[in-house]
C-alpha cells in the first residue's frame, strides 16, 4: 500500500464494517471479543494509526498550540522543550515554527494561526505591543520572557531587575568594583537589565557602570572583549547580557591569555545548557525555564478550558547560579 492505511482498509482486511471498527479502535463496548481481536490483528498488520488531526477537527478542537522558535537560540529553543512538556501534561500538542532569516516571526505566527493552533506562544518576541493585541484578539496569545504590559494578552516573565541585582551584590560581595554590562543593544529585553544594573551599582555607591553595546549571540560578546582588551585597563569583572554573549567573551580571554576567573570574573543570564557544561562552568542567572513554561501553557489552557478572558501577568523570580567564572579580584 503507497497510502497511508484508512479505516476502511481495516475493515476490508478484518472482514467486518467501518462502524465496528471505529467502535473497537476507540474502545466502545459493542463489538465481540472476537470482532475486537480480529479488527486489532488487521490495524497491526496493516500500520494503521488514527488520523488525530481529524478527529480533532470534527470535534471543532485542535488543542493544539502554536510555539514559533529560533532554533539556533540555545534558550529558546530549551524553553520550547519545556513548553512542549508542559503541554502534553495537560492534553495539548504544541506546533512548532521556526524563526529564520526567510521566515521571521510575524509570518511563523500567521502560520501557525492558519493551521488552526488554538493559541500561540511568543518565546522573548521582539514584537510591538500593538502587533502583540492584535494577535491576543485572533486567537490567545502569551507572551514569555518580555516585560511588556499586557493589553489583549497574557505575560509570563521573570524579573529581570531583580536578576541583575543579585549579579551586581554577588560581584560587589566578593570585592568587585569595576564591573561592566556588555548589554543587550537594542533587543527589547535589554532595557531592564540595563535599568537593573545602574540602580544596584548607585545602591553600593558606585555610580553609573560602564555599559558596552552588545548582544544575544556569541559575536557580540567576542566584539565586546575585544574592545575591553584595547583598553589601557580591564574591568574586574564582567556581565554578559545572556550566557551566548558571555561565552563569546570568554573565548577571546581564553585566547588572549586573560584567565577566567582568576584575572577577570564573567557572568552570564539565562543558565541554558551550554552554561552548565564542565568545561564552561558559567556563573549566571536561572530564568527559571520549567516554571515559566509551565505557567504560559497554564495561561492559554485557562483561557481555551476556563474561559477567562482577563489578561494577566505573572512575575516569576530569577535565581543566581554560582559556578567557576567568578571569583574575588586580585
Amino acid at each position: 500500500m503507497n497510502r497511508r492505511p484508512r479505516l476502511e482498509d481495516v475493515a476490508a482486511e478484518a472482514g467486518v464494517s467501518t462502524a465496528s471498527v471505529s467502535l473497537v479502535l476507540r474502545d466502545v463496548p459493542g463489538p465481540s471479543a472476537q470482532t475486537r481481536e480480529r479488527v486489532l490483528a488487521a490495524a497491526a498488520r496493516l500500520g494503521y494509526r488514527a488520523d488525530r488531526t481529524a478527529s480533532m477537527l470534527a470535534r471543532r478542537r485542535t488543542r493544539l498550540l502554536g510555539v514559533p522558535v529560533m532554533l539556533r537560540d540555545a534558550f529558546r529553543a530549551e524553553l520550547a522543550e519545556e513548553v512542549q512538556l508542559a503541554a502534553d501534561a495537560r492534553g495539548y500538542a504544541v506546533a512548532l515554527g521556526a524563526v529564520t532569516a526567510a521566515s521571521g516571526e510575524e509570518r511563523v505566527v500567521d502560520t501557525l494561526v492558519d493551521m488552526r493552533c488554538e493559541a500561540v506562544l511568543l518565546l522573548a518576541p521582539e514584537h510591538p505591543v500593538a502587533a502583540l493585541s492584535a494577535l491576543g484578539s485572533r486567537v490567545p496569545a502569551v507572551v514569555v520572557g518580555r516585560h511588556v504590559r499586557p493589553v489583549g494578552f497574557d505575560v509570563v516573565r521573570v524579573d529581570d531587575e531583580a536578576g541583575v541585582a543579585e549579579v551586581v551584590e554577588h560581584l560587589v560581595g566578593l570585592g568587585h568594583r569595576r564591573i561592566v554590562h556588555v548589554d543587550g543593544g537594542s533587543a527589547a529585553m535589554a532595557t531592564d537589565r540595563r535599568a537593573g544594573f545602574d540602580a544596584a551599582l548607585r545602591r553600593h555607591g558606585l555610580g553609573a557602570g560602564g555599559v558596552l553595546p552588545g548582544g544575544y549571540v556569541e559575536a557580540a560578546g567576542a566584539a565586546a572583549a575585544r574592545e575591553l582588551l584595547a583598553g589601557p585597563e580591564l574591568p574586574t569583572a564582567v556581565f554578559a547580557a545572556n550566557d551566548r554573549c558571555a561565552i563569546g567573551l570568554l573565548d577571546v580571554f581564553l585566547r588572549a591569555g586573560v584567565r577566567v576567573p582568576q584575572d577577570v570574573s564573567v557572568v552570564g543570564y539565562d543558565d541554558g545548557e551550554l552554561a552548565r557544561l564542565a568545561h564552561v562552568d558559567l556563573t549566571t542567572v536561572s530564568q527559571e525555564a520549567p516554571e515559566q513554561a509551565g505557567r504560559a501553557v497554564a495561561a492559554a489552557v485557562e483561557r481555551l478550558d476556563g474561559g477567562r478572558t482577563e489578561p494577566v501577568e505573572v512575575v516569576l523570580t530569577p535565581r543566581l547560579v554560582v559556578r567557576g567564572t567568578t571569583a574575588p579580584p586580585r
